[in-house]
């Protein structure tokens, strides 16, 4: 195991067209979900596994994001604004400077998940399984069997070894999360602009650097309006029962 991150990227930038209306007007990380941003939720779990830093990339309605964090200071934000898309991978690059250890989380703006029910953080899970001798990025994926909302596409299979085959069909067994740890030098020799997280996620798996651990806790797709609202429900079902123990 390596020295696990403190440093984060949250990629934040889309438009979230599938969750329309609510994100006519609000940025997607930006909407509530059981009474807080889904932002929230996440700045929340990577202040508790102590991660000092954290970019937020911003673009569609950024102002709302940066406007609504501009006064926290744990972990530390700082924004890398976008004039135009620059896509998951192209974003980061644009503000790797802003990264000053080689390891990082990048998640996706829109993920959202809970520690299992035993209190383990996963993304404490997740640090105690980079290696980063051996890795140059690790995947955080979610059995396609134990899905929590909508549908499950088979983006990833895990070998024995512990390194994913990505399934150009969709038939994998597991879902990537959009979570996952990712080494700086993994942009050396990316291309400038708009460019997918996905090239470099490729470019690990061929070099035989890219690995997985299984998600252990629940995780909550939202896509569209109806996942939201259904995840709403669900949780405030779940919140409302552990009141009444």
């Amino acid at each position: 195991m390596s020295d696990k991150p403190n440093y984060a990227f949250i990629l934040a930038a889309g438009k979230g067209t599938r969750l329309r209306p609510y994100t006519d007007t609000t940025p997607k990380p930006m909407v509530i979900v059981n009474g807080r941003p889904i932002l929230d939720h996440t700045l929340g779990k990577l202040e508790k596994v102590d991660v000092t830093h954290v970019t937020i990339n911003t673009m569609h309605l950024g102002h709302v994001i940066e406007q609504y964090y501009s006064t926290r200071t744990s972990p530390k934000i700082t924004f890398s604004k976008e004039d135009e898309l620059l896509d998951t991978g192209g974003g980061v690059k644009k503000a790797l400077n802003t990264i000053k250890s080689d390891a990082f989380y990048v998640i996706n703006g829109d993920a959202l998940w809970e520690d299992n029910a035993e209190g383990q953080s996963v993304l404490e899970h997740l640090a105690q399984n980079w290696d980063a001798d051996k890795m140059d990025m690790l995947l955080l994926l979610k059995p396609v069997n134990l899905n929590n909302a909508s549908e499950a596409s088979g983006d990833y299979s895990i070998e024995a070894d512990g390194r994913p085959v990505r399934s150009l069909d969709g038939t994998g067994t597991h879902m990537f999360s959009g979570i996952r740890i990712s080494s700086k030098h993994i942009f050396d020799g990316a291309p400038e602009g708009t460019f997918s997280y996905l090239e470099l996620m490729d470019k690990a798996e061929k070099d035989g650097r890219l690995y997985a651990v299984e998600l252990q806790g629940t995780w909550h797709h939202i896509s569209t309006a109806e996942d939201l609202e259904r995840v709403n429900a669900l949780m405030s079902k779940a919140e409302n029962s552990a009141k009444a123990v």
